[in-house]
This record gives C-alpha cells, structure tokens and sequence, in this order.
C-alpha cells in the first residue's frame, strides 16, 4: 500500500512562508524522485518543482524560482516545498508525486500522488 500524505497548507498572507511536508510509505523512497504540483481552482496542473532520488539536483518552474525551495529527508520518508515571499497567484492545491525517473530539465515521472493540501494567500 503506497501513500503520500501532505501536510501544512492553510492560510497564510501575501509575502509571508508556508512550509509543505509530504510523507510517503509503502515504497523506497530514496528509489524514487519527488515532485510538486499545484492547481488552482478552474484550471489545469501544473508542475511547481521537483528533487531527484537523494536530493543531489532540483528543478524548478520559473514562476516559483528563488521563492520556493524543494528538500527532502530520506531518512524521514519526507519531501518539503518551502514556499517564501507567497503570492495570491500561488493559492491552490499543492500536490506531491513520487516516480522512478528524475530530470533537472523537465518534470520527473509521477507514478503515486497524493490526495493534496489547499493553499490559500490573502493580500
């Protein structure tokens, strides 16, 4: 039984931080590359960034680049998105993906999700 479970959204205001934790069990995670994904209400997916098997490498898109930082504790089974300096064009549905394969030009595969946590920034 493979689960991802995210944690540490809410409300927070415009310029401030929130951090995001995702904990994943049922597989070996340090096999596998995590990424973060967001949406926001009426819209598509979108990547946000991602972090390869032990953390070595990170890939972020360009709107969260020197914002948003992506980490992770192997020995935890735990992913993070620190999310700094928040826009209200950042609030959505932050989900966490673990798959195999890792990229630090594209998005990595996704073969688990997790069921996501809501972001909500106020101005």
């Amino acid at each position: 039984q493979v689960q991802l479970v995210e944690s540490g959204g809410g409300l927070v205001q415009a310029g401030g931080s929130l951090r995001l934790s995702c904990v994943v069990s049922g597989l070996s995670f340090s096999n596998y590359a995590m990424g973060w994904y967001r949406q926001a209400p009426g819209k598509e997916s979108d990547f946000v960034g991602s972090i390869s098997w032990t953390g070595e490498s990170t890939y972020y898109e360009d709107s969260v680049k020197g914002r948003f930082t992506i980490s992770r504790d192997n020995a935890k089974n735990t992913a993070y998105l620190q999310m700094n300096r928040v826009k209200p064009e950042d609030t959505a549905v932050y989900y966490c993906a673990a798959g195999e394969y890792y990229s630090d030009s594209a998005p990595p595969s996704a073969d688990y999700w997790g069921r996501g946590t809501q972001v909500t920034v106020s101005s």
